[in-house]
């Protein structure tokens, strides 16, 4: 048995957020292994599916992002699903949009999801996808626009094509997670402007 959980932030004026990409490509997984009807259950949006005898149970928290760990860790435990067969999906500010990385652990970066998981769990052994979002743009005057408003505001265009492109190459990958139980730390790039820094 195996874990994919999506880290947002429930409701629908956060629904199309740089923050809440976890949650939308969980949902793009679904649609492209044909599934539908999350039950509520663990403080989140819950869904259990069976592929080639693989049992794979997708999660949503519910717990605003800060609090992610606490409905992972709670079903993990229910489940008794072990840190190397939870695999989380989140935002990365230190990624371009167009980029994303998959990895077998890691540090949280500063982000709180990934900071509430890794407390609950009490290990950072967990499987990761990370897809870029890019940092807010720098002013005239030097200073950054506010992070926070950044990752609950609205995505510019050209970096939300960029990042909905890497997304789709994400939910490839975890399609053959789902089906195989597959999983490979591996980059992903796609062409674009917003790729031409260091990330």
């Amino acid at each position: 048995m195996q874990l994919i959980a999506g880290l947002g932030n429930p409701g629908e004026k956060y629904r199309d957020n740089p923050h809440n990409i976890g949650f939308r490509t969980l949902d793009q997984l679904m649609d492209a292994l044909n599934l539908e009807g999350f039950q509520r259950r663990f403080n989140s949006e819950f869904f259990r599916t069976n592929e080639n005898g693989k049992v794979t149970l997708m999660l949503k928290p519910e717990t605003f992002m800060n609090r992610s760990g606490e409905a992972i860790a709670e079903c993990a435990r229910y489940f008794k699903i072990p840190p190397d067969k939870i695999l989380v999906i989140s935002d990365d500010l230190d990624l371009p949009a167009g980029k994303a990385r998959l990895r077998d652990s890691g540090g949280h970066g500063g982000h709180n999801g990934l900071r509430s998981i890794m407390e609950c769990l009490g290990t950072d052994k967990f499987l990761r996808a990370r897809i870029g979002i890019g940092r807010p743009s720098t002013f005239d005057n030097g200073k950054q626009a506010s992070v926070t408003k950044y990752v609950l505001g609205k995505m510019e265009e050209t970096k939300a094509e960029l990042c909905l492109q890497a997304m789709e190459k994400v939910v490839e990958m975890l399609v053959r997670f789902v089906r195989y139980s597959h999983f490979q730390s591996t980059s992903i790039s796609i062409p674009g402007p917003e790729i031409s820094t260091t990330g």
